[in-house]
């Protein structure tokens, strides 16, 4: 990929994008473009952290596995996000593990050479930082929502952030959500178990609050599903 072609992906992130041509520049001259097959890992949870990763396309999935092998799935990445958002401010090792869903193409940064380039542009810390501060906000967000919120209602504000993140919307106000993650993987997003993903599935079916076409893909009404969570 040549350097202007990987300039211009970078112009698209939200972290880079008031930067000026020469700013940018700086970033794409220390930027490396690999690609990742399949069930490959980008990185495992306690490996020395030397980079942050910039999606072009693909999904990724972040996850943490405690000593019994547990999976906890932290977030699930697609195209234009960045991770692990504590890189750039993080010494030491990976925090969690980073798993290719779908072939994909990422843009590496090294931690060593961005920290030159942020102490040449202080304003781009704030732009880090506002990042930062979005990412915390959702992870404050879920964090509530298993504090205060049974797991029924876990599972509906699940279904309803992954309609609005990796779904498609349909004509006539739906959302399709393809067959992309398992019942394992939707409890792992909660840390509940998969036969109670299944139950309430089942159930929100009988109850005709999701609908799933014949390749198992969901087709799913957020504003019903909202209305669900208000009448709980």
């Amino acid at each position: 990929m040549k350097i202007e072609e990987i300039k211009k992906i970078l112009a698209t992130f939200s972290l880079f994008r008031e930067l000026n041509d020469l700013e940018l520049s700086k970033i794409t001259e220390i930027s490396i473009v690999r690609e990742w097959k399949k069930q490959s890992h980008v990185f495992l949870q306690g490996d020395p952290l030397e980079n942050v990763y910039f999606i072009n396309k693909g999904k990724i999935k972040i996850y943490k596995s405690d000593v019994n092998g547990k999976e906890q799935i932290v977030a699930i990445m697609k195209s234009g996000e960045m991770f692990p958002h504590v890189g750039f401010f993080r010494k030491g090792n990976y925090p969690a593990y980073a798993e290719v869903m779908e072939p994909s193409t990422l843009i590496a940064v090294p931690v060593s050479k961005f920290d030159h380039v942020l102490i040449e542009n202080p304003e781009l810390c704030i732009k880090v930082f506002r990042v930062l501060g979005e990412k915390i906000i959702d992870l404050q967000n879920r964090l509530e929502e298993q504090i205060l919120n049974n797991t029924y209602e876990q599972i509906v504000k699940l279904l309803i952030r992954l309609a609005k993140a990796h779904g498609s919307p349909k004509g006539d106000g739906t959302t399709l959500l393809k067959a992309e993650f398992t019942n394992k993987d939707l409890a792992n997003m909660i840390g509940t178990t998969r036969e109670t993903i299944s139950r309430t599935l089942t159930k929100m079916k009988k109850d005709e609050l999701i609908e799933v076409d014949n390749e198992g893909n969901m087709i799913l009404d957020v504003d019903k599903l909202m209305e669900e969570i208000y009448l709980i």
